[in-house]
């Protein structure tokens, strides 16, 4: 069973996939996303890639198909299956490491992740995101005094 903080780090690459998907940062998403898959494995970097097309194919059929507009419910549910989804492949992949490796390869995920993030603002947007459960959100980087205290559960 994978740590919270690296369900987190695989849920954020799901959500990095398919807000991607159809913008300009898709291209170098997309290689390294099936670079980071493959390690090394030719082969099974070229499945990630037929992989994470069809992903992009889905999402934009959903976005432009009859009646469509992106942010619609049907258009919303699929983007939440296809974010749902890639979580679990990394989610996965990350389990199947010997416990001493998950951490650097979940960094890895960090790293291809904050690089592919959407630049901050100084305004605060949530757009495109999938909370299970109780769930806290928080808009900063720590360093500008910003504090969030969260308890879950009865009192």
């Amino acid at each position: 069973m994978l740590s919270e903080a690296l369900v987190a780090v695989a849920a954020a690459g799901g959500s990095a996939v398919v807000q991607a998907a159809g913008t300009d940062a898709w291209t170098g998403l997309r290689e390294r996303v099936a670079r980071w898959f493959g390690r090394g494995d030719e082969a099974r970097e070229r499945v990630e890639l037929e992989r994470l097309d069809r992903t992009a194919g889905v999402l934009a059929a959903a976005d432009s198909g009859p009646g469509s507009v992106r942010g619609s419910s049907d258009a919303a549910r699929v983007r939440d299956r296809q974010e749902g989804a890639w979580q679990s492949r990394f989610e996965s992949l990350l389990e199947g490491l010997p416990e001493e490796e998950q951490e650097l390869v979940a960094e890895e995920l960090r790293a291809l992740v904050k690089e592919y993030a959407a630049p901050a603002s100084s305004e605060a947007q949530v757009s495109g995101n999938v909370f299970r459960g109780p769930t806290a959100f928080q808009v900063g980087d720590g360093g500008d005094g910003n504090q969030q205290d969260n308890r879950f559960g009865v009192e």
